[in-house]
């Protein structure tokens, strides 16, 4: 599996023409870039806050760690049955209808997380969430590739990919405050307003789409007619180029698809270890309190930013996919067994964490600027969706065995290195299967 960022067709450039290009584009993600981590922020948020609501929800339920696992991981069932669907629907409806549908649905969905009273209802939203937020991660990649070449998507991923991180940083805090202040106010728990407060952003943010997003270039009112055509024809000429799948049917029968889904399914273990038992990590290390949990699950999040951000820098710069994409999932496998060694010590247990974090989150730029480089059209809608929703299944995979394998070990360290072996596998089907350039 091969990506070669000059290989790419795009029209001769002068030095005068292409740095105004590069104007043109640094000019489109301040506009698309900083709105779209916003509403990423919202559904990661509104994902993974289960995880600090469980530091009380299971207790107030009587929910064992296996119903939360479980409950935690259906989410990505939902999430995978739908993913497909959705992406090939934004490609013939557009982007901003679909966005915005999404958008106010997982909202709705993670208010009503705040009436959970059984495990069947637990498991119940958590699938209808998942189903409903189907479709915004793959569908914001595929959009990505509506306005920028493949030579400048690892920094652009990477810069809409610290939502991650971002949310992880600030989604922490908030949810550790109003866990801490809320308790029987309007005689409501305390995690019940969490998912109530965090839900209201994203059915207002639903709407905001609507006025804010434009589809194409050609129909952004702030890019100068010049700015749309230069950007138009750069694109028609790359996605023109030999070697670009066109249809479902080919993105389906392109291995290069299944290895990166495979990929991608390694990764997303890691991350979504982190995301829904970070807080339960930092608990066992000895913290009290939910918002000094918070505060603290915060650190390996930031670390993560930073990382995700310089390595897509570094590969766009380098041109380089396959050691950066394979050194960030080893890193990850390191600070993951590291984390399970160091349960007893609490500060050598955060630091490996934010390893762990940093490896991972620095992961996702590089990775997706692989399959846009031989999928367009039809075929990078669907597969772009075919692969995250295969990735995320390990949404469900991971929380699922950590679960289970801590009720029955007792222990967070068996969950921590069956994840880690995972990450471990992303970095040898890189290296494998990705070639170098």
């Amino acid at each position: 599996m091969s990506y070669s960022p000059s290989a790419a067709a795009t029209p001769a450039a002068t030095p005068e023409a292409t740095s105004v290009m590069d104007l043109t584009y640094r000019k489109i993600a301040w506009r698309l870039i900083p709105f779209l981590v916003f509403l990423f922020v919202l559904a990661w948020i509104d994902r993974v806050n289960v995880g600090f609501a469980k530091l009380q929800m299971l207790q107030d339920l009587q929910f064992s760690e296996a119903i939360y696992g479980l409950g935690a991981g259906i989410f990505f069932i939902g999430y995978f049955l739908f993913e497909v669907p959705s992406n090939l629907l934004l490609e013939k409806i557009g982007a901003r209808k679909t966005l915005a549908r999404i958008t106010i649905l997982w909202g709705l969905a993670s208010m009503a997380m705040a009436y959970v009273t059984t495990p069947t209802s637990f498991y119940i939203l958590r699938f209808l969430l998942g189903i409903f937020e189907a479709g915004f991660f793959p569908g914001v990649v595929l959009y990505l590739t509506y306005w920028f070449p493949a030579q400048r998507r690892a920094r652009v991923n990477g810069l809409f990919m610290t939502s991650f991180a971002i949310a992880g940083a600030v989604g922490g805090p908030i949810a550790g405050f109003i866990m801490s202040s809320m308790e029987g106010v309007g005689h409501l728990t305390n995690w019940q307003w969490l998912f109530i407060i965090e839900g209201i952003p994203s059915l207002l943010a639903g709407f905001a789409v609507l006025a804010w997003l434009p589809e194409k270039p050609a129909n952004a009112k702030w890019l100068t007619e010049s700015e749309k055509s230069a950007v138009t024809q750069a694109l028609a000429a790359e996605n023109s180029a030999p070697g670009k799948h066109f249809s479902f049917k080919d993105a389906c029968s392109n291995y290069r698809v299944w290895i990166c889904a495979a990929v991608y399914f390694c990764v997303v273990s890691g991350n979504a270890t982190i995301a829904f038992w970070a807080p339960s990590i930092i608990k066992e290390i000895g913290v009290k309190g939910n918002l000094q949990i918070g505060l603290i699950s915060a650190i390996p999040f930031v670390a993560g930013t930073l990382a995700m951000i310089w390595n897509g820098f570094h590969s766009d710069k380098t041109g380089e996919r396959r050691l950066h994409s394979a050194i960030a999932t080893l890193i990850a496998c390191i600070g993951l067994v590291a984390t399970g060694m160091s349960l007893g010590n609490a500060t050598l247990a955060l630091c490996s964490l934010t390893l762990a974090a940093v490896g991972i989150l620095a992961a996702f730029p590089v990775f997706w600027s692989i399959p846009a480089a031989f999928l367009a059209g039809t075929a990078a809608a669907g597969g772009i969706a075919l692969i995250n929703s295969i990735g995320n299944l390990a949404g469900f995979v991971a929380p699922y065995m950590i679960g289970a394998l801590k009720t029955s070990t007792g222990s967070l360290s068996s969950g921590l290195y069956f994840v880690a072996a995972l990450e471990f596998l992303a970095s040898f089907l890189v290296v494998l299967f990705v070639r170098k350039h």
